[in-house]
């Protein structure tokens, strides 16, 4: 029997963007990353998620007496507990988000009392985990986008996203230009974050058709089953979405509905690596890939240790914070992400005092 979990920290970190940022639904200008960590015999786990400070309050008031005084080895039934213990406050949202940051952290921690790397505790699938460049924020201008794009280029990162969902005049100016500084061997990627109607989407796809765009990511709004399908029907980019799902049914329901050529989900908010794991399967048997939706260093070795797997986003904002907070992350350099074998848990180590000024809970 492993020492127990005799401790849950959690704190909050809000980290300004370099410059403002917007999609096509959404503007925002800092990023919040909630941080947990859980304690067992000599080993720390690590795990977070991006969004509200109010998901440090969760895991402090609800999680963390349900985790104290459980086996770290046994994950899967310490996620049972967590979530039922939110039963009453809701799976979506804060809850979840807490729920997902938590369970990463579990993972981590058994996998250092264990001694071996995260990615060999869940059963390596591949060596290199494929990841592409992700930006191209409608904030930019045509300079910003430039240097973005052309930084995933001088990294040999063979795949780029930009957003888009302003005026279609605009859209087709970026993907214009983002196509010209990438070249013809690098696969274009385009998310409008729901901004478009059916008609929309599929009018506006027929336009870039002489880009080459690979992936039309949610171009319609994610929980529009109908409509997502409606627009994978009529266009010839892979359609994609899921990034919003927060439980093993939104993903299956997607599924079933045909709504994606393939699935995204992020383990910082569909219930962590445990749920992830089986969302994965969900998607393999419906002969889908799964994408692994920003927080790439969180994502690694999770992404590492599934057959199905497409790639991770290489999502600039996540990039900047988890540079700056954790030593030990993961180089994109030739497109890939190589988790360290020789490493225990996840590799990572969190920089306290760099983090301290940007602390808000």
């Amino acid at each position: 029997m492993s020492d127990h979990i005799k401790a849950v920290d959690v704190a909050a970190y809000t980290v300004d963007t370099d410059q403002p940022e917007a999609d096509g639904t959404f503007r925002w200008t800092s990023t919040t990353i909630v941080v947990v960590t859980i304690s067992a015999g000599d080993q720390q786990g690590l795990g977070w998620t991006y969004g509200p400070a109010a998901i440090a309050d969760f895991v402090r008031g609800e999680l963390a007496e349900v985790l104290i005084g459980r086996d770290p080895l046994d994950v899967p039934a310490a996620w049972s507990a967590m979530v039922g213990a939110i039963r009453n406050a809701g799976r979506p949202g804060v809850a979840g988000y807490a729920i997902s940051a938590a369970d990463v952290a579990l993972w981590d921690v058994k996998s250092r009392l264990l001694g071996i790397g995260l990615h060999r505790l869940l059963g390596a699938a591949r060596e290199a985990v494929p990841i592409y460049g992700s930006g191209g924020f409608l904030t930019y201008d045509d300079r910003t986008l430039r240097e973005q794009l052309e930084s995933w280029a001088e990294q040999h990162i063979p795949r780029a996203k930009i957003k888009i969902g302003d005026t279609d005049q605009r859209d087709l100016a970026r993907m214009r230009q983002a196509r010209e500084v990438l070249g013809s061997d690098c696969e274009l990627y385009v998310d409008a974050n729901g901004k478009y109607t059916v008609k929309q989407a599929i009018r506006l796809a027929r336009c870039f058709a002489e880009l080459d765009i690979r992936w039309f990511e949610e171009p319609v709004r994610s929980d529009d089953l109908a409509g997502l399908r409606q627009v994978r029907r009529a266009v010839a980019p892979e359609v994609t979405a899921g990034e919003y799902g927060c439980d093993l049914v939104y993903f299956q329901r997607m599924c079933a509905a045909e709504s994606v050529d393939c699935l995204q989900a992020d383990i910082s908010r569909c219930g962590g690596i445990t749920e992830w794991l089986r969302i994965a399967a969900v998607a393999a048997a419906h002969g889908l890939q799964l994408s692994g939706h920003c927080a790439p260093q969180l994502h690694a070795h999770a992404a590492a240790a599934i057959p199905n797997l497409r790639h991770l986003e290489w999502f600039h904002d996540h990039v900047r914070i988890e540079r700056r907070f954790f030593d030990g992350v993961l180089d994109p350099a030739g497109g890939a992400l190589v988790p360290d074998d020789l490493s225990p848990g996840n590799g990572l180590v969190f920089k306290t005092a760099d983090a301290e000024p940007y602390r808000v809970r």
